[in-house]
């Protein structure tokens, strides 16, 4: 597997990405629409992270849509 394959994202780097608010990437995740890596709970919010490839796959259907 390829580093960028690995690459883990924030929430911010995904709702850039994606043109939406952090508040709905976190939805997404909370609901199981988007696999996330969890992180240790320190401070007000619950931290993930959201794999490159895992981004991709979910964009995939998308992309083949427009093309």
């Amino acid at each position: 597997m390829s580093k960028t394959a690995d690459e883990l994202l924030t929430v911010s780097e995904v709702a850039q990405q994606l043109r939406v608010d952090d508040t709905t990437v976190r939805r997404w995740i909370k609901i199981g629409a988007l696999e996330a890596v969890l992180l240790p709970h320190i401070g007000k919010r619950q931290g993930y992270r959201i794999k490159k490839n895992t981004l991709d796959d979910m964009l995939k259907p998308l992309m083949a849509s427009v093309e």
